[in-house]
């Protein structure tokens, strides 16, 4: 048995390595690689791993992780701030969905009992797949992300009375009887109860853990915390996954939020992995084969009213045409949560086992071919956003000296004072919805990738004079630092960076012009502290410039031994120790008389 679980693991880890990485370097993502490595390993193709309930029990965990660490990042007065859009846009898309699906439903044939089920389950959206392609094109901040957020949520939420009511509609006493009900008492008291000891006990408990300085045991009151909370959910009869998040919505102000983070997130990647190698395994390649026409079909439909319904949902709510179709394509998927709510259907005779079966297919292969819509969406809008002639924007004037790669709060500080002094440059961004917003403001923006050659060739970089790198992602700016150095030596660039790291990154590549985003915003406002401390304006201002020198030598010195670590903490520390003599042999320059105030 010990030899058996091992093999699974193996296979599970092995699968989805290989896939996972062929399919994120075709740009299709990371969660289709897994649901192949499920089909692969599942029973119904290789028949490595036949029975998969336990990977299935297991893989939940990846969601309750999943919608805890969703919770920590939504405090109580963010979720409050949220409330229409709850109700709005999670509102109208279950109920829109519900009604058009339940009819359908009941057109081929089902009781209406039945069709409220099947219209309510197909209403849902998968929490995981969504919310894990939008973190992972970075794009769940945007107006169309938050809003797919709350439509998740709001599906999450209506789902556990859905669960309690499922139940009645069964014709048979005896089943209503033989199933689980919602405990609400038991809730109540483990959400009251929970509510009390976050606000009280719960911060100067973690306070004691944290004071061992034992990683191992945070990590373990932090999985404690979590199942704990879930596994108490679970026997009120309510959803893990729902309990999780609550728990995260009331840690979500703690000030060890970060670090409670940060000890789940590996445990969540590697369970939302198993997840989708879960479905994958459950895919019942049979019923493709005896209905090829009807399953194809049949998700087509599905897909296709579902997108429009959504889409339209978008635009009743005063989304962009652009955002309401980018909000139809994340979300018209099926929905894990579908998954038990048919089984509880079926476990109630409200629904037959075939139509479970056929239903399960279609929300599978709904996931299964999303990463191809959200891909040829992408394309879709690249091609839109750069097709010549539809504005005078829409073409590279490839004449202009500067060219500036990301025209976001850095990039347009550039982009302002450039203009004033009626200096040509070009601005290319690879977000479309800041680029719509900026044209609104008839900022002159381009869509595209500027670590894309041929981009920057159209973008006229073979002539400009000088390239601004304002992006705030370190992966791409390196990317676009070294397209930019290895085809145009000439352009003179000026970058961002993030940190030390990067900075060492960036002139690994000969980049000299460099600067980190929050150096000079900290000093001018340590400068404006040293000041209102009593401090002379010109001796403050002294002590400032005397810091920024001895960095950018230090910096210098760091980045001759970067690859010595030893050396390098060295150098670190005698700087800091050189550093700390300078400004104290320049305040004993001064002499103050005890008791007077430092004034200019």
């Amino acid at each position: 048995m010990a030899h058996t679980h091992l093999l699974h693991v193996i296979l599970f880890l092995g699968s989805s390595v290989v896939l996972v990485w062929a399919f994120q370097r075709m740009g299709l993502g990371s969660i289709l690689g897994y649901l192949t490595a499920g089909i692969l390993i599942g029973p119904q193709l290789s028949g490595l791993i036949t029975d998969y309930t336990y990977t299935q029990n297991l893989s939940e965990f990846g969601v309750v992780f999943l919608l805890f660490l969703i919770g920590l990042e939504l405090q109580p007065k963010k979720i409050w701030a949220l409330k229409k859009t709850l109700l709005g846009f999670g509102g109208l898309q279950i109920i829109f969905c519900t009604l058009a699906f339940a009819a359908l439903a009941n057109f081929f044939g089902l009781s209406w009992p039945a069709s409220w089920v099947v219209g309510f389950a197909l209403s849902l959206s998968s929490t995981a797949f969504s919310l894990q392609s939008l973190s992972e094109r970075k794009v769940l901040n945007t107006e169309f992300g938050r809003s797919s957020f709350a439509i998740l949520l709001m599906q999450d939420v209506a789902a556990i009375p859905a669960l309690a009511i499922i139940p009645s509609l069964s014709l048979n006493p005896q089943i209503i009887d033989g199933m689980p009900h919602v405990n609400w008492g038991a809730f109540l008291f483990t959400f009251t109860g929970f509510a009390i000891f976050s606000r009280t006990l719960l911060g100067p408990f973690l306070r004691q853990v944290a004071t061992l300085r034992s990683r191992e045991l945070f990590t373990g009151v932090t999985l404690l915390i979590v199942i704990g909370v879930a596994y108490l959910m679970e026997r009120a009869g309510l959803s893990m996954a729902l309990g999780a998040f609550l728990a995260g919505v009331f840690l979500s102000e703690s000030e060890y939020r970060h670090e409670l983070e940060a000890d789940l997130e590996p445990f969540k990647g590697l369970l939302m992995g198993l997840f989708f190698i879960s479905v994958g395994m459950s895919v019942n390649l049979l019923l493709i084969l005896e209905k090829p026409l009807l399953i194809v079909c049949l998700t087509i439909l599905y897909m296709g009213i579902k997108g429009l319904l959504i889409y339209g949902v978008g635009r009743f709510m005063k989304l962009k045409a652009d955002a309401s179709q980018n909000l139809s394509v994340y979300l018209v998927q099926g929905g894990e949560f579908a998954f038990v709510i048919l089984g509880v259907g079926q476990t109630a005779k409200v629904l037959s086992l075939e139509g479970t079966q056929i239903l399960t297919l279609i929300i599978t292969l709904s996931m299964i071919l999303s990463p191809f819509i959200i891909l040829i969406n992408d394309r879709f809008q690249q091609r839109r956003l750069v097709t010549p002639g539809e504005k005078n924007y829409d073409r590279f004037q490839a004449d202009n000296p500067v060219i500036i790669a990301g025209f976001g709060r850095f990039g347009q500080i550039f982009g302002r004072i450039l203009r004033t002094q009626d200096i040509g440059f070009t601005a290319i961004d690879h977000d479309p919805e800041q680029i719509e917003l900026l044209r609104r403001f008839s900022h002159q923006v381009y869509y595209g990738d500027a670590s894309r050659k041929e981009l920057l060739q159209s973008a006229g970089a073979a002539r400009a004079k000088y390239f601004i790198i304002a992006v705030d992602d370190m992966t791409v700016a390196t990317q676009i630092a070294t397209t930019v150095r290895q085809e145009y030596p000439h352009l003179k660039v000026y970058a961002r960076a993030r940190n030390r790291q990067h900075v060492f990154e960036l002139m690994d590549l000969g980049i000299e012009h460099i600067r980190r985003e929050t150096l000079d915003s900290s000093l001018s406002l340590t400068q404006d502290l040293l000041i209102d401390l009593g401090i002379p304006k010109a001796r403050a201002e002294k002590m400032i410039e005397r810091f920024r020198l001895h960095d950018e030598l230090m910096l210098q010195e760091q980045f001759k031994v970067r690859f010595d670590q030893k050396v390098f903490l060295d150098v670190s520390r005698q700087g800091m120790q050189q550093l700390a003599q300078v400004l104290k042999e320049d305040s004993e320059k001064t002499y103050i008389e005890p008791g007077k105030e430092l004034h200019d």
